[in-house]
């Protein structure tokens, strides 16, 4: 199992959850601000819009080592996420990936409860946003909505689920090249597709492609995926002389980029600056009760780093224990205090 998807994910739809801190989004702020609530004794929830783990990184370069993060002179982005996963394992949070949430309202006693699209509530003492740059929303294969889940995807979390297919990764972005490199030594055939011979992936990422000989068809697109229960063909057609070639394919990735906005939180009544979550030293927003941090926020001499989010999270967290428990303390002391 992959790291990015090998999580305890709730299963029961249409239930109410009661928690001590409910965080939106699964990014790196939000899986490190998990630790940091099940640090403090508190019981935590995260709710995430999409189905794995990582946010932006694991949607868009879980590949590509990252150089900004303290400690590390480098550490790729899956293992980046799969480490923030495994330190917030021991506290036992509730996941719900693949739910959006759509509704905030307050209970008679002044507590956030959140509804999600898939019909579960959560009742929370506090609630972080740490929703980076918003909602993710994968960019539609418009010949691929027939075969979402019977082998069109979007992520590829676990190379092992596509082992010994034939596979077609259609984009031209550095996620789109980096799948192609992540499953070319599991499966059978890879290639790759794009609408222009033009990339906004790095050259270095489109020369390791082509290193591994992966072969790259470039202006064309995918017209049609054909198959019985499951995909077996991908129909490319050449954008110039419109001719057409069938590549087998069990597996359709299109990585074709994602749309991110606000969604639902623009209508719950946050103090907004474009297209970003207000905040004070607190890191509280106008809401009583809900905080924010990450990429999603703004203020004064704002820094959109993921190390920032880091130290954003870890005060929104300990600043919402003081709000669940005003007996608590604002600062818990360090880790290195805490027996094992």
């Amino acid at each position: 199992m992959s790291v990015l998807s090998d999580v305890p994910v709730s299963t029961d739809l249409s239930r109410r959850i009661e928690t001590d801190v409910l965080i939106i989004g699964a990014g790196p702020a939000g899986l490190y601000g998990t630790y940091y609530a099940g640090f403090r004794g508190l019981r935590v929830a995260v709710m995430d819009v999409l189905p794995q783990c990582g946010g932006q990184i694991s949607a868009m370069y879980p590949e590509k080592p990252i150089f900004d993060i303290a400690g590390f002179p480098s550490v790729r982005g899956r293992d980046l996420v799969g480490n923030l996963v495994a330190q917030a394992e021991p506290y036992g949070p509730v996941y719900l990936l693949g739910h959006r949430a759509v509704e905030l309202s307050h209970d008679a006693d002044g507590h956030p409860v959140v509804r999600s699209d898939q019909g579960t509530t959560v009742h929370a003492g506090a609630v972080v946003i740490t929703g980076g740059v918003g909602t993710f929303t994968p960019r539609p294969l418009p010949a691929g909505d027939a075969y979402l889940g019977r082998g069109q995807v979007y992520f590829v979390p676990d190379p092992a689920d596509h082992a010994g297919h034939d596979v077609v990764v259609v984009g031209g972005g550095d996620s789109a090249f980096d799948w192609a490199a992540m499953l070319a030594p599991v499966a059978r055939s890879v290639k790759l597709v794009h609408r222009t011979s033009r990339f906004r992936a790095h050259r270095a990422t489109v020369e390791k492609v082509r290193t591994l000989g992966i072969e790259i068809i470039t202006d064309s697109e995918v017209s049609a995926l054909h198959g019985s229960t499951h995909l077996e063909q991908a129909e490319i057609r050449h954008r110039g002389d419109k001719s057409i070639r069938l590549l087998k394919a069990q597996t359709v990735v299109a990585a074709l980029g994602f749309t991110a906005d606000l969604g639902p939180l623009k209508d719950w009544g946050l103090t907004l600056q474009a297209r970003h979550i207000a905040v004070d030293t607190r890191m509280a927003t106008n809401i009583p009760r809900v905080f924010a941090a990450g990429d999603i926020t703004d203020y004064p001499g704002k820094v959109r780093l993921i190390a920032v989010g880091f130290g954003e999270v870890a005060t929104a967290v300990n600043n919402a224990a003081t709000v669940i428990d005003p007996e608590a303390q604002l600062f818990p002391g360090h880790s290195t205090e805490k027996e094992n």
